[in-house]
């Protein structure tokens, strides 16, 4: 069985951002398993500028910080499995089983840091299981690293800055993008994002929700409504969107169930997620959280957490964690 000084499960810029910390500060042997064919997370489908400090990578896309954060981590010799998915982390064995490809491989890990993200949430509908309703993750996949419209006529469920941020990309992928709608009564994200969002003249509705996909096997229109203080939906304030693609973007839940099946304490935070002190340590000795999956947050939040999850791995017997 091989064995590491530190494994980190996700190869997001917050798990990215830890195995290169870890290697800074003096671990040999760090390696990062993700499921997915390619590293770098969400980074890689984000095509806008961050916002914030300098030192928080303000100014730059966030294909462009992946890009750095990959080729850092390869400099420093961490190690990168891809296509490798968690199936169970066992404890005080400090093992690791991994399904990688066609078999399944056992390393172990002194310290483990768990930055495995987070899920798109959905909301059910009538037809809201017809192809062409799809998570706003979605659509950035297909555009920012595919290539691909998700559709022609597009309705974006959700406000927050998820939805306006995917809603202004499909725009510029040449997308027309129907209406922005939302449960809430005011515009969830930054300001700066619904203003190049509503300079595009896209029609905003506020206190409304999707109670209707048309169609028989795809997307052929949606239903609005209104809604009241209690979000129900308000008989008689229907209205007709002719679109050919839902899009949703009402949140994220964290991954943590990697967490509680190592034996993590679990908290509630819009899901659960495992206990974490100032350092991102859990209930575990050894392992860590860093990310979404310590409670939803932004990326520049995610990379942070990464390094300080790292450092603590790394300082663990100075800080008596």
């Amino acid at each position: 069985m091989k064995r590491y000084d530190l494994a980190v499960i996700g190869a997001g810029p917050a798990g990215l951002s830890a195995a290169i910390e870890a290697k800074k500060n003096g671990m040999e042997k760090v390696v990062i398993f993700d499921e997915n064919s390619r590293p770098g997370g969400q980074l890689f489908k984000q095509i806008h500028k961050f916002f914030g400090a300098k030192e928080h990578k303000a100014k730059i896309r966030g294909f462009n910080i992946g890009q750095e954060l990959l080729e850092e981590a390869q400099n420093l010799g961490v190690e990168v499995h891809l296509n490798s998915v968690v199936a169970g982390i066992y404890f005080p064995m400090n093992k690791l089983t991994i399904i990688e490809g066609d078999h399944v491989s056992n390393y172990s890990a002194e310290n483990i840091i768990i930055a495995a993200g987070a899920n798109e949430n959905f909301i059910p509908f009538e037809g809201w299981t017809l192809p062409g309703v799809i998570g706003a993750g979605a659509a950035q996949t297909m555009m920012n690293l595919y290539g691909v419209q998700p559709g022609e006529k597009i309705l974006m469920v959700g406000s927050g800055n998820v939805g306006l941020v995917v809603s202004f990309q499909l725009l510029q992928a040449g997308c027309k993008v129907e209406a922005v709608i939302d449960a809430a009564p005011r515009v969830g994200g930054y300001g700066v994002h619904a203003s190049k969002v509503a300079r595009t003249g896209v029609p905003f509705y506020m206190s409304h929700t999707v109670i209707r996909a048309e169609g028989t096997d795809r997307v052929t229109g949606a239903v609005i409504s209104e809604v009241d203080s209690k979000f129900n939906p308000i008989p008689g304030t229907e209205k007709h969107l002719d679109v050919d693609t839902i899009c949703i973007a009402v949140g994220l839940t964290p991954m943590s169930k990697l967490a509680a099946m190592a034996g993590c304490e679990m908290v509630d935070k819009g899901g659960a997620v495992p206990k974490v002190d100032k350092y991102g340590a859990t209930s575990v000795n050894g392992i860590y959280a860093a990310g979404d999956v310590a409670g939803i947050e932004e990326a520049s939040s995610a990379m942070i957490s990464g390094r300080i999850a790292a450092l603590a791995a790394c300082r663990k017997e100075e800080l008596h964690i």
